[in-house]
């Protein structure tokens, strides 16, 4: 499991906290706690589950350490960002996520997993441990929140 989605899941606690020393940290809890509760994953998406360890565990990292400033990834492309990628982001990149930083956590969460990650709407709802009709609210309101921050920011192209 490590093999197949340490690198993705690490690119989403980057995205999430932003600090590639805390992200590193948080994989290898994120993996140890994967390893500690094996025994109580009952089938179902194996990736969903990881995430899910993923988010909990990073939230928990953010309990014991503020503020924090939140990163993602809105451009999904072929290959995913990886942290050495958003340092050469060009200037657009780099406005919206500044723009994305702004955004409520909530909302951020959701525009990470259904536009970055590509989950399911019901995927999104299991990490989140919310309603697919939560997660739809969120991603509408996510998206029109980060359009009023770019819009301040000065961009005027559409996002989406």
């Amino acid at each position: 499991m490590y093999q197949n989605y340490s690198d993705s899941i690490y690119q989403y606690i980057f995205y999430m906290m932003k600090d590639k020393e805390a992200a590193k940290d948080i994989l290898q809890d994120t993996f140890f706690q994967v390893y500690k509760k094996y025994h109580t994953f009952h089938g179902g998406s194996e990736k969903s589950w990881l995430y899910t360890i993923a988010r909990n565990t990073a939230i928990d990292y953010l309990r014991k350490k503020k503020p924090v400033f939140y990163l993602i990834d809105l451009f999904p492309s072929a290959h995913e960002k990886t942290p050495e990628d958003i340092v050469l982001l060009n200037e657009t990149e780099k406005l919206v996520y500044l723009a994305l930083s702004k955004v409520k956590r909530s909302y951020r969460e959701v525009i990470i997993l259904r536009k970055m990650k590509d989950f399911s709407i019901k995927e999104t709802a299991g990490i989140l441990g919310c309603t697919e009709s939560q997660v739809k609210v969120n991603l509408n309101r996510g998206m029109n929140a980060l359009r009023k921050e770019l819009l301040k920011e000065g961009y005027c192209h559409e996002i989406i």
